[in-house]
């Protein structure tokens, strides 16, 4: 390991014991004064998002990850007002979650502590630089971020002023530390500083998840890639179905609660599909469907094995029909990655068997899976989405970052 990312690591962990003493009112202070020092800051951010964004227009980005790196002053405004969101949520720390007697005498609590310094290795979202912070500092943890290269003038600015601001309150600014540099080696480094970190939350791309599973020394909580679907069931609405599939596709078609693949009932397809195309060309939407799809629909295009499991992130869809809802649940399972999945249905049955039957973090009935989202969720901010079954899953809040300890009050008593 590297002397600068040794001295990160000692840093931060000086920084979570000194977290980890602050009640309340004062992270929700040093809160409130880096979401001011962000809007104060947002020329200074906006002007390195700007030369950020030119540089992967240059490198040929694809429009949606274009719009994940961008920002602006209305998202700069949003990212100091999710801090101010997390700062009116509940504190989760010093809860008690059980206190009960032993016939011994002993007293035993469990209580929820901070997880102490978190890694977060993310690509091109600037945003999630704030959003990350927002939430391990509320949780009384340090944080050490890794951004994706593409937006690595964008993070830094951002930092800075996050820092600014936790000065300004008295805190360490080491509180949220970001490694600048975008080599291989200190990725590899970052991975392996099980010394430092007590936690490695990898967000963004199938690949940069699996580098990090595999290659890390430190415990990973895995936030997956998302190929969400929406099944239009026979007794479907199609008009509610068109308008919940357009927006789950189109609204940001970068973003992982995107609809990356579309399953459709047999009995629903002649008539939908035609309706179905008329939407998606309106925002130049490329469908690669089976054969039986593009025998209604011969625009469509074909469909390989490939498509069934890929997160497109991009204005692009997968189609399928199907015979029944058996063949929609075992498709979904088998090419999902334990995102998102939404059924539009009128059937009361057919609802609770795909949300009893299908495996992910968040099954929807009659709504988009742009839904999963933190926020949205009333957490605040999002960590990530966790579409692993341990510890998180799901949209991870400030629960998801802190940990327990057993309190055990006695008097006087030796085990014998």
């Amino acid at each position: 390991m590297t002397e600068w990312l040794e001295r990160i690591g000692q840093q931060a962990k000086t920084a979570s014991k000194a977290l980890g003493c602050l009640g309340t009112e004062e992270k929700n202070r040093g809160l409130r004064m880096a979401a001011e020092a962000l809007l104060e800051g947002a020329e200074e951010i906006l002007k390195a998002n700007k030369e950020d964004v030119a540089a992967a227009r240059e490198k040929g980005m694809k429009p949606g990850l274009i719009d994940r790196l961008m920002l602006s002053e209305s998202r700069i405004q949003a990212m100091a007002e999710g801090l101010l969101q997390v700062a009116a949520l509940e504190d989760p720390i010093g809860e008690f979650l059980s206190m009960k007697p032993r016939p011994n005498g002993l007293l035993i609590g469990q209580k929820r502590v901070p997880l102490g310094v978190v890694g977060i290795i993310y690509e091109a979202r600037p945003n999630v630089t704030a959003d990350a912070f927002g939430l391990c500092f509320k949780a009384g943890n340090a944080v050490i971020l890794k951004g994706g290269s593409d937006a690595l003038k964008s993070n830094m600015a951002v930092v800075r002023r996050l820092r600014c601001g936790l000065e300004r309150a008295g805190i360490p600014g080491t509180a949220v530390q970001l490694i600048e540099s975008t080599d291989r080696e200190s990725t590899r480094a970052f991975m392996s500083m099980n010394r430092y970190l007590d936690v490695l939350i990898p967000r963004g791309g199938a690949g940069l998840i699996r580098t990090v599973v595999e290659n890390s020394t430190v415990p990973v909580i895995e936030t997956g890639t998302g190929n969400c679907h929406v099944f239009v069931d026979q007794s479907a609405d199609l008009k509610m179905a068109l308008d919940i599939i357009e927006n789950a596709k189109t609204q940001r078609v970068g973003v992982c609660n995107a609809c990356e693949s579309l399953v459709v009932h047999e009995k629903a397809a002649g008539e939908f599909l035609p309706r179905l195309k008329e939407v998606l060309d309106r925002h130049h939407v490329e469908v690669r469907a089976d054969e039986r799809a593009r025998a209604l629909v011969p625009e469509f295009g074909t469909a390989t094995e490939e498509d069934w499991g890929t997160e497109y992130l991009d204005y692009i869809l997968s189609l399928k029909i199907v015979d029944s809802l058996e063949e929609a649940v075992s498709h979904i399972n088998k090419y999902n990655t334990g995102h998102s999945e939404a059924i539009i249905t009128a059937d009361y049955d057919n609802a609770q068997r795909f949300l009893n039957e299908v495996d992910a973090a968040a099954v929807y009935v009659n709504a988009s899976t742009r839904f999963t989202d933190g926020f949205e969720f009333g957490f605040g901010a999002e960590i990530g989405i966790s579409t692993q079954k341990l510890h998180a899953r799901g949209p991870m809040g400030l629960l998801a970052l802190t940990s327990t300890k057993y309190v055990v009050y006695g008097n006087g008593q030796v085990r014998q």
